[in-house]
């Protein structure tokens, strides 16, 4: 495997490696390990930044004149990649959220 399916599937590797860390994150806090969950984050956003990468390589190859042939690999790195985005954001709310209520619940 080479070229543009390597890249997708660093792509693909990456941001779901972050998916998973933003979701350990997330079970972290609902544990009230605040620490744990943050230092999960930072690890999907090292993920997620890899994935960033490749994907940007795919643009700049791109924006100097090379041809890719968007098939379904492709198709699927992005939406794995938005996927992540989704999931990130999700965390972060839910985090805040665990710490509120475990606020309220005097834990």
């Amino acid at each position: 495997m080479e070229g543009l399916e390597l890249i997708c599937f660093n792509i693909i590797s990456s941001v779901g490696m972050a998916k998973s860390s933003y979701v350990e994150a997330m079970r972290a806090a609902a544990k009230g390990d605040y620490e744990e969950s943050a230092a999960k984050m930072k690890e999907g956003d090292g993920y997620y930044s890899k994935g960033h990468d490749a994907h940007l390589e795919l643009l700049s190859n791109e924006a100097n004149g090379a041809e890719l042939n968007a098939g379904v690999i492709l198709m699927h790195a992005e939406d794995q990649m938005m996927a992540a985005e989704t999931v990130r954001l999700m965390a972060e709310e839910n985090i805040k959220l665990y710490r509120k209520i475990q606020e309220l619940e005097g834990r």
